[in-house]
């Protein structure tokens, strides 16, 4: 069953990356791909948030199926790091190695500072939550 529910899981974070995206293409003034950058920016953020909520959890109980069907399947299939390699690449080529090396360097910076907010807020919610 939670191999079902994490496919399902995966299918909507396919989804609201694809919405997220188009949505921000649509309204992107820059010349950098705007869409999955702030996807996998949101989407560490998302994961550590309910990482650090999770964590006081013992292994095995409800909590491991939810952090599987939300952080395996959701958060990854919202975040797409892969793309954000191809589009690094694709900007180094047409756009300068400078371009495209910031783009990677912002994206994985801002990711794992976004991942480290969040793993703290959890943190400290569930903190709240135990006392």
């Amino acid at each position: 069953m939670t191999v079902l529910l994490v496919a399902l899981a995966g299918g909507l974070g396919a989804a609201a990356r694809f919405v997220t995206d188009s949505l921000l293409a649509r309204r992107n003034p820059f010349r950098v791909p705007l869409g999955t950058m702030v996807i996998n920016i949101s989407g560490s953020l998302l994961l550590g948030l309910l990482t650090g909520l999770l964590a006081t959890g013992s292994p095995g109980t409800a909590g491991a199926t939810v952090e599987a069907v939300l952080g395996t399947g959701f958060c990854g299939g919202y975040t797409t790091f892969s793309t954000a390699s191809v589009e690094a690449a694709r900007l180094w080529v047409a756009e300068g190695s400078g371009t495209g090396i910031r783009y990677a360097a912002v994206t994985l910076v801002a990711s794992v500072a976004a991942a480290a907010l969040g793993l703290a807020i959890g943190q400290a919610i569930a903190g709240m939550e135990s006392t």
